[in-house]
């Protein structure tokens, strides 16, 4: 009814274009208006100002001749003041936009490596953006904001790159591997050095208080029984140790220990070699 009696709504953020008989004649805002068809007035159409989004799949060849798909999603809108340039100058805007962004993404991808493509993604959008600006500010439209929201390589290259990071990265752990074992043997090596040295001190400790034993031992035998030299002493302790060696031997069931045979009064003649030895190491030494 309202139609017909030429009553029009136009819709928030939307302007009507208005023409008598075929002419363009004027921006309808939005609210209420009074088209009377009969004096040739009509609504041509609608113009939407909200931000519209357009995704385009562009698919081109990098520097290294890999084919990759570029998903670049641009945001724009008609600007109100130039209503009637985007209402009659572009008869599809989405498919202008979408030249556009084609010639940029394939006169820009084609220069880089595929990791460039990656790294320089903002550049490019940023390229696209301004290219869209430059050209479609001349058709009444503003570019918001121009995003590369994905690059798709193909599936095999998808691979190829996924196992040659994974085998970066399982050399890079056999390596720190081999480090840690590398730092696990010169601990080891260092704590074995540090038990020896740690055992020899101990056993040059040992010997030592051995021979103050011994020394204090004939000593006090001297002293105690009047008579006796320090070497009649020391034939006494060598006969005793003798005797104590052969019963820890015949103690034990799993001994290997060979005697050539002989008696003690062998002992005298092993405790003059071990004096003979002394005495030559102390000449040898002076």
């Amino acid at each position: 009814m309202g139609q017909a009696l030429g009553c029009l709504q136009v819709d928030q953020s939307t302007v009507a274009i208005k023409e008598t008989f075929g002419k363009y004649d004027d921006i309808l805002e939005p609210g209420f208006h009074c088209v009377p068809w009969c004096f040739g007035s009509r609504i041509a159409g609608h113009l939407t100002l909200r931000v519209q989004q357009l995704d385009v799949r562009c698919e081109t060849k990098t520097k290294d001749n890999v084919f990759v798909t570029v998903v670049a999603s641009v945001q724009y809108r008609a600007l109100a003041e130039k209503a009637v340039d985007a209402y009659y100058k572009l008869s599809n805007t989405r498919e202008q936009i979408q030249a556009y962004v084609f010639d940029v993404i394939r006169a820009s991808v084609p220069k880089l490596n595929l990791d460039s493509v990656f790294e320089q993604k903002n550049d490019l959008a940023k390229a696209v953006e301004d290219e869209l600006a430059k050209a479609m500010s001349h058709y009444g439209y503003e570019i918001v904001q121009t995003l590369i929201v994905d690059i798709e390589p193909d599936e095999y290259v998808k691979r190829a790159m996924n196992e040659i990071n994974a085998a970066a990265r399982m050399r890079m752990a056999a390596t720190e591997k081999a480090e840690a074992e590398k730092i696990l043997q010169i601990k080891r090596a260092e704590g074995e050095a540090e038990s020896k040295y740690l055992s020899g001190l101990g056993v040059a400790r040992q010997r030592q208080a051995i021979v103050d034993g011994l020394r204090d031992s004939v000593l006090n035998f001297s002293g105690n029984v009047p008579g006796t030299s320090a070497k009649d002493v020391m034939d006494m302790v060598l006969v005793t140790q003798y005797f104590d060696t052969l019963r820890e031997i015949g103690a034990s069931s799993k001994s290997s220990a060979v005697f050539i045979p002989h008696g003690p009064g062998a002992v005298r003649d092993v405790a003059s070699q071990i004096r003979d030895g002394l005495l030559q190491g102390q000449t040898a030494l002076e």
